[in-house]
Formats: structure tokens, sequence, C-alpha cells
């Protein structure tokens, strides 16, 4: 069965979250949107290519810093309304330059810290 985008279950604003997962450490990397558009751009270059809301815009991941996310396998939740990317990631998946967006851990009640950045 070809795959279409449009089978996916968007919000309401036509977004679909998207998890970045590093294909071999398993590491989270990153959480993302992406629209229908976005999915299709993924699927055909092999470049994370996720929906920015803020500049609503799409973004490849790494355009401008280098730091590219390449799509090893592309997976759908139980309810079409989430996916799971496994990709190999060149350099930090953070924008701040740390390796995963998920750099803070709540311990007893207090934020930890638990790297830092990279770059």
């Amino acid at each position: 069965m070809t795959f279409d985008p449009l089978t996916l279950t968007y919000d309401a604003n036509g977004l679909i979250p998207v998890i970045a997962q590093d294909h071999q450490t398993r590491d989270v990397l990153m959480m993302a949107w992406m629209n229908a558009d976005a999915v299709a751009r993924t699927l055909e270059s092999g470049r994370m290519t996720y929906w920015s809301r803020s500049r609503q815009a799409f973004w490849a991941k790494g355009e401008t810093s280098g730091h590219v996310q390449r799509l090893v396998d592309l997976r759908i939740d139980c309810d079409r309304d989430c996916l799971l990317a496994l990709v190999d990631q060149t350099g930090p998946a953070c924008h701040t330059g740390r390796r995963t967006c998920f750099y803070t851990a709540l311990h007893d009640g207090v934020e930890t810290e638990l790297m830092t950045p990279e770059v």
C-alpha cells in the first residue's frame, strides 16, 4: 500500500507532533511539528523537514546550523496522530547546542541541567 500523508490525523491547525530519536543510541533528541507537506518533503528528500509554528514556514533541520537530521525510519502511532522519526543526527539536535532538547531533569522539585552545550 502506498502511503499518503493525508491519511494521518492532524490537529485543528493541520499539524502533527513528531519525536526525533537517534536511531542508534535511542536518545530522544527533540519534538517538533509537521504538516502534510513537511511529511511529504521529508519522505522525498530523506532530510527531516518540519513546520515552524512561529515563522509559519518549513525548516529543514540543519539548514543554517549544519546539524542535519537524516531520516532512517518513520513510524506512525496507533491513532495516526503522532510520528516517531528515527534519525541519524549530525551534531547537536537542540538550538542551544546540546545533543538533545531534553537536557533538564526534574528531581525532587528541583530542575537539574544534565548537559552543557557541545558548541
